[in-house]
């Protein structure tokens, strides 16, 4: 809110208004997914990323997860497994279920048009049938709510991109510092010395370092569709009430339906509660006091995806009738809960996917005053910020698309306005802005 009102106060002093966004679109598909589909295919940033994204999928070396993953994001037609036959009484029971189990906060019905039921199923493609498709492809969705970071088409490549770059990277490190053996069998910080060997016993699983992070926005093709005006569909929050959520105890796990949305689709496609338990921790890592978040989100996807959470071996019940997350590998084979009745069963993997989704705390940033920069340079271009239908579909998503607000903050920081006037005029020149 303080970031809107200060926008709002800068661009009246510059005589310039917000353009208001219309009423969202939903619950019918997104006028403008088609539109924001020939924005995203037409950049060469937005391509490259997913040509990225695919050449990582071609690492993951179990099978089948490769091959779910490579359809999720690159086949268009790819079944919506979780969504398959769902009609409304059956979306009614779940909405019924959530309500029950103290997953879902009634209030949030009033931000939603089509209330809680368009929010937690937002429509699709063939809603109902054997194999419901998404409503845009992968590379056509933002990576935000509209207005938060990469909220323009392809933004969610973009973002997926940094993601998985810091994941790798993460790890790498971990592997550096920890995971290295020196002639003599001791540990050593990696420095390509001789007799240097990795450690074998130190084993952080490179297919859930890359799967992860390609998986967890997933929903968000689903989630944000573009409104006819260029902005973006609300998003609900649910998997907590917000006020009991820490089992019983205050606390709030209310969090995005993308994350709970791609995590039922991640267990509808079947995946290993490993896989599971690090893509939920992308919203919360499963440090001392905050592991119900991480239980609240896998218990919320798995009402969505119809099945059982304990059963499929992502969680269990502890001593006191709580439930935990489930011991994998051999966290299990010693019970630290029985003396530290606060501490997670806990991966390496879990950690490293929730620090690699933090990009946002500097692109929400570069969101925002990339924005500003946009409005104030508009009507040199010969576009006017009041007209939100076509600022946003002919010069705002088109601009951010090509050249990133990451790459336009960096350049307004170290040449100003001009310099990014200079690179907006490149895709005026390339006939990529009209």
């Amino acid at each position: 809110m303080t970031r809107q009102l200060n926008l709002a106060a800068t661009l009246a002093l510059l005589g310039l208004a917000i353009p208001q966004a219309q009423s969202a679109d939903m619950p019918s598909m997104g006028p403008w997914n088609a539109g924001a589909a020939k924005t995203a295919e037409s950049s060469r940033l937005v391509q490259s990323a997913m040509a990225m994204i695919k050449g990582e999928i071609a690492h993951i070396s179990d099978e089948d997860l490769r091959k779910a993953t490579e359809d999720a994001v690159f086949n268009a037609d790819t079944c919506v497994k979780h969504r398959a036959g769902l009609d409304e009484p059956k979306k009614q029971a779940i909405l019924d279920k959530l309500t029950a189990e103290g997953l879902i906060d009634p209030t949030e019905a009033g931000r939603i048009p089509g209330g809680l039921l368009a929010g937690i199923f937002p429509p699709v493609r063939d809603d109902g049938s054997a194999c419901p498709k998404l409503p845009q492809p992968y590379f056509a969705a933002p990576g935000s709510v509209f207005g938060g970071h990469h909220s323009q088409p392809g933004g969610l490549s973009e973002h997926v991109v940094v993601n998985l770059s810091s994941a790798l990277h993460l790890a790498d490190t971990y592997r550096k510092v920890y995971g290295t053996l020196d002639k003599d069998g001791h540990p050593v910080v990696r420095a390509g010395a001789a007799g240097e060997t990795a450690d074998a016993a130190f084993a952080i699983n490179q297919d859930v370092v890359i799967a992860a992070p390609i998986w967890h926005d997933w929903g968000k093709t689903i989630v944000l569709q573009w409104n006819a005006d260029g902005s973006e569909f609300p998003e609900l929050n649910f998997a907590g009430n917000g006020k009991t959520d820490a089992w019983g105890a205050a606390g709030s796990s209310k969090t995005g339906a993308h994350h709970l949305i791609g995590l039922a689709e991640a267990m509808a496609r079947g995946f290993a509660p490993e896989q599971i338990i690090t893509h939920a921790s992308a919203h919360g890592a499963p440090n001392a006091g905050n592991e119900y978040n991480v239980v609240n989100f896998i218990r919320t996807a798995a009402i969505l995806a119809n099945v059982d959470p304990v059963a499929k071996g992502y969680l269990k019940a502890d001593a006191t009738n709580r439930l935990r997350l489930v011991p994998v590998r051999m966290t299990g084979s010693v019970d630290i809960q029985a003396s530290l009745p606060n501490q997670p069963n806990m991966l390496y993997e879990y950690v490293l996917h929730n620090l690699s989704d933090a990009d946002y705390t500097y692109t929400g940033t570069a969101a925002a005053q990339s924005d500003l920069l946009l409005k104030l340079l508009a009507a040199k271009f010969g576009y006017d910020p009041a007209d939100a239908t076509r600022f946003n579909t002919k010069f705002r998503n088109v601009a951010l698309s090509h050249l990133g607000a990451e790459r336009l903050l960096t350049l307004y920081a170290n040449g100003g306005i001009d310099v990014v006037e200079k690179e907006i005029g490149k895709l005026k020149a390339a006939k990529v802005i009209d």
